[in-house]
């Protein structure tokens, strides 16, 4: 794919894409990105872009062919269980153009687990199989449904732990950069008063990323200044002199 996005640290870019009703009703609080923005930068892959979409087919196509367009990355969560509203695999498959079945290998893996379990490998637990062709089953150490990667599109579970289990598994696999590092220096004026020797600070360092956190606590306004990039020598230089601007 052309023209995706880049960070100018020149690491790989990634995307997010939450599905799934319960999380846009409010029903279900979403972790998922939190953890995975964090799993990502330890890697050195930058996520710029979290979308969050209902569980509806058409909306997922055009969400996930938009995003694996714009990122080198686009990880999913939700939708790849058992139910009748567990339709991400099917509206992957519809993205990409090619066909879904239950898959041989997949399906081996959750009838030795259910045999192991003493459960009944019915219909539903079967529609866990459903993978599209060409794409390479993800580990599931958790509860072994597999999640799969097609192209740039890494799909998983939206069980938390599950999720978790199922990124340890992906990441290894994925080429990343530099690990973002941060540095930050919090100070007692509004962001207001900070923001102009902040901006001009930040045009002379192009290559780190720079922004402000405003707070109020006990009554007074501060802002938190935080410094990120790969190069620890240009973070610490950028530091020092943010500390003689407002140290």
């Amino acid at each position: 794919m052309e023209n995706r996005a880049t960070h100018p640290s020149g690491n790989p870019s990634a995307a997010m894409l939450v599905i799934g009703d319960e999380i846009l009703s409010g029903r279900t609080r979403d972790s998922n990105m939190h953890y995975l923005a964090g799993e990502l930068t330890r890697h050195g892959i930058r996520l710029m872009e979290v979308r969050v979409v209902a569980d509806d087919h058409d909306t997922i196509v055009s969400a996930v062919n938009a995003l694996r367009a714009g990122y080198d990355h686009l990880f999913t969560s939700g939708g790849i269980g058992p139910t009748h509203d567990d339709i991400t695999a099917e509206a992957i498959a519809a993205a990409f153009g090619v066909d879904i079945s239950q898959r041989a290998d997949a399906l081996a893996l959750l009838a030795a687990h259910y045999d192991r379990a003493g459960l009944e490998f019915n219909e539903a637990r079967r529609r866990m199989a459903r993978i599209p062709d060409g794409a390479a089953l993800i580990d599931n150490p958790v509860s072994t449904a597999p999640g799969f990667s097609i192209g740039n599109v890494h799909v998983m579970a939206g069980v938390p732990n599950i999720f978790q289990a199922m990124v340890a598994s992906v990441l290894p696999t994925l080429t990343g950069g530099a690990p973002l590092l941060s540095q930050s220096l919090r100070v007692n004026r509004g962001e207001g008063e900070v923001a102009g020797p902040f901006g001009q600070l930040a045009a002379e360092f192009p290559d780190l990323s720079m922004g402000s956190y405003p707070f109020i606590q006990n009554g007074a306004h501060g802002t938190n200044l935080v410094i990120r990039g790969i190069d620890a020598g240009q973070i610490d230089t950028a530091m020092t002199r943010l500390a003689a601007l407002f140290g």
